[in-house]
């Protein structure tokens, strides 16, 4: 009688190191394993493997496709699933905001539970955007600090007290746009660059238009992490602290900008400046740069203590 072969073991998710993003390719499972194929016209096209055990999220995006037996090997392995355009940006879907989970049902409920328990009290969920914001605060400071960037002393006082004083979502809401705002000041100073926000703008004229396209493509890698977190604690994305009453993905958007600042502002401006930098340079600089801040580790330890503080 033959033994089955041994099915490797998934790496525990905060420690996953792995994010792909794919265009013009078609992925597949072939001997258990999940590959992709490149469509770079060549007579041999090249083949190339996913390690799905130690994969947190795989963005599919122009000229992509991939078959079932692959989505359900991804999905046995709790790796997110995402189809956006070109560069990651727009994302496009219609399950759980814009990402497509596997669909294991064996979620923790504790996490949900007690998320939804404060979520409830509008005092409480005041209290859990303070945590976040405060946590985005602090991230910003040490991640700048290690890449010989300073946010004055100042600024992070101000939006401190900003946080502390306010009494409502709307409020906030506003100190955390003024934040960034000052936060985007600070960055033309120290890269002498005219520039102003333009989300979606997609153009590569300038300087500013590449930092701004570097911006949303780092964004959506953001909202990515943030996704795979809240799936991985069975937190629903529709209970959100600040952003998008009306939108049921909301608190991605919530628990990305803990590390928006931190890890996507300084790099895009970096790699805005010099024409010759891609997209794929800036997503595999992004996606080490997460690695060594052990960003899934931060939000898994951020959200969770949102959660515990429901059971004092």
């Amino acid at each position: 009688m033959t033994e089955e072969p041994k099915r490797s073991s998934a790496v525990i998710m905060s420690k996953r190191s792995n994010v792909f993003y794919l265009e013009h390719a078609k992925v597949f499972q072939a001997d258990d394993r999940i590959v992709y194929l490149t469509d770079s016209g060549q007579d041999v096209e090249q083949m190339f493997n996913i390690p799905d055990k130690n994969t947190a999220l795989l963005m599919l995006g122009k000229g992509t496709s991939i078959t079932d037996a692959a989505a359900r090997k991804l999905a046995e392995s709790n790796v997110m699933l995402a189809f956006c355009g070109s560069g990651g940006s727009p994302l496009f879907s219609a399950i759980d905001m814009v990402f497509m989970p596997p669909q294991d049902e064996y979620r923790p409920t504790g996490y949900a539970q007690n998320w939804i328990m404060r979520w409830m009290d509008e005092s409480q969920r005041m209290d859990m955007a303070r945590h976040f914001l405060c946590k985005r605060i602090e991230l910003a400071v040490s991640t700048w600090g290690k890449m010989d960037m300073t946010i004055p002393q100042s600024q992070v006082e101000d939006f401190l007290s900003d946080i502390d004083r306010c009494q409502t979502t709307t409020q906030l809401l506003s100190a955390e746009a003024a934040w960034a705002k000052r936060l985007y000041a600070v960055l033309a100073k120290r890269f002498r660059l005219p520039f102003a926000r333009e989300e979606g703008k997609r153009a590569n004229e300038t300087v500013a238009d590449r930092v701004n396209g570097f911006l949303d493509h780092g964004n959506y890698i953001a909202y990515g992490y943030a996704a795979v977190v809240l799936h991985t604690l069975g937190i629903p994305f529709s209970f959100p602290v600040l952003h998008g009453k009306t939108r049921r993905g909301a608190l991605v958007f919530d628990v990305a900008d803990i590390i928006k600042d931190a890890l996507v502002m300084p790099l895009a401006f970096q790699f805005g400046m010099d024409s010759r930098k891609k997209d794929s340079a800036f997503r595999a600089e992004l996606i080490a740069k997460a690695q060594e801040m052990v960003v899934m580790d931060v939000l898994f330890d951020t959200v969770k203590a949102v959660c515990v503080r429901a059971e004092a």
